[in-house]
């Protein structure tokens, strides 16, 4: 039996060694480091290359879209020539075009290399999540992407404490020289942790996810739709939260930069216990309980936000609340993710593309609720309706199923 053979023999229950999960974990984390650990430079980097702060953000959104187009690109493209090829270029472009952006003079040249990062970084993610579905089944997966939560929420806690560290010792230059390293880091790792999971007789030709027949494939199979879609409301309802509370907390709250990042910090400790215990409930239970866990917790939490918010709670009221509900996203996305690659086989890197599309691309609400009003009231309303819809997908789309499946 080759290694290849006897790695993916290994989907029906075995378990991965600790270093192929701590590969696959910084692979999934490499959208939120690139972005977190860049946040802290971005004051000296719009004063260095004389703009303005809307201007120099556009360097953040860039990679955001790089993010989600890279993954739908390499995600259909690992289904026909396997995972490991894409995953190995994907990582050694991103080290490339990471040191790139420590040299350009211009903020025009840096949104394009932003861009490019963005999507060869998204190379590691979607062949993360593909390589899961490649070795296990459904419970299995969601298992593993727990897991991998656990791992990659980690991110966003390090990246932005990182970035400022490095700026008291280096330019914001120097963090793009950091992303270099970090991603000639994730290539040694990949090589060395990471075989192929997808043989040549598994390979398919499937069309692609934005084609016709593409489309009709996954959004006709209503597995892969009500899962798309609780994994799309949850993520929009974390990005509420995380793009809004600093003004939030910060002016309406009165909390100090400080008290904020202490909070943050708190928020995603949360998140992390949150994927940990979904890891133990689908275990003992299946995906689909930690799913439904998950989204009641999170719309008990959204509601109750509104509440609080509307009878004026004080600052710890309000955060006392905000842990659960923003934790519980980790309950949710594992299960999600899982269950919508339940059925895609040979199409699981499309449909993985599809997911990371639908992902990051729910970003966009926040600013669009921001410009309705009040950003206390756009934050709660916005995380409230995400948590509801998504619940209300995932009861009665699962209900839908069953009741198709025992007519």
């Amino acid at each position: 039996m080759s290694t290849t053979d006897a790695w993916v023999g290994r989907r029906r229950g075995g378990k991965l060694r600790a270093t192929t999960m701590i590969a696959l974990g910084a692979l999934s984390a490499i959208g939120p480091f690139s972005i977190a650990l860049y946040l802290p430079a971005l004051p000296s980097l719009t004063a260095d290359l004389g703009t303005d702060a809307a201007r120099a953000e556009l360097t953040v959104t860039a990679c955001m879209v790089g993010l989600a187009v890279g993954q739908l690109l390499v995600g259909p493209l690992s289904d026909r020539v396997g995972r490991r090829r894409p995953l190995l270029t994907g990582m050694l472009l991103y080290a490339i075009i990471s040191l790139a952006c420590a040299f350009a003079g211009s903020l025009p040249l840096l949104v394009v290399l932003r861009f490019a990062q963005g999507a060869f970084g998204g190379a590691g993610i979607v062949i993360a999540r593909s390589i899961v579905r490649d070795l296990y089944d459904t419970a299995g997966a969601a298992r593993v992407f727990s897991l991998l939560a656990v791992i990659s929420s980690v991110a966003p806690v390090v990246a932005p404490l990182a970035g400022g560290g490095l700026l008291l010792v280096t330019g914001w230059q120097g963090v793009f020289v950091v992303l270099c390293l970090l991603g000639f880091a994730l290539l040694a790792g990949s090589a060395a942790t990471l075989p192929e999971s997808l043989p040549p007789a598994a390979r398919g030709q499937a069309p692609h996810p934005l084609s016709a027949r593409g489309l009709a494939a996954l959004f006709g199979d209503r597995r892969f739709l009500t899962h798309a879609a609780v994994l799309t409301l949850s993520s929009a309802m974390l990005y509420c939260y995380i793009s809004m509370s600093p003004f939030v907390l910060q002016h309406h709250f009165g909390l100090s930069a400080q008290q904020y990042s202490f909070a943050f910090a708190t928020m995603a400790g949360g998140m992390v216990a949150a994927a940990s215990i979904a890891s133990i409930l689908v275990r003992r239970k299946g995906a689909r309980s930690a799913l439904l866990l998950g989204s009641a917790i999170a719309t008990a939490g959204a509601v109750l936000l509104l509440v609080v918010t509307v009878r004026e709670a004080p600052a710890w009221l309000f955060l006392i609340v905000l842990f659960p509900t923003v934790s519980s996203v980790s309950m949710i996305v594992p299960g999600a993710t899982a269950m919508a690659l339940t059925n895609q086989g040979s199409n699981a890197g499309a449909a993985s593309g599809v997911l990371g599309l639908l992902q990051f691309g729910s970003g966009l609400l926040a600013p669009l609720l921001s410009a309705a009003g009040s950003i206390t009231t756009a934050m709660v309303v916005g995380m409230a309706c995400c948590a509801t819809a998504a619940t209300l997908v995932t009861v009665f789309g699962t209900r839908l199923r069953h009741a198709e499946a025992h007519p």
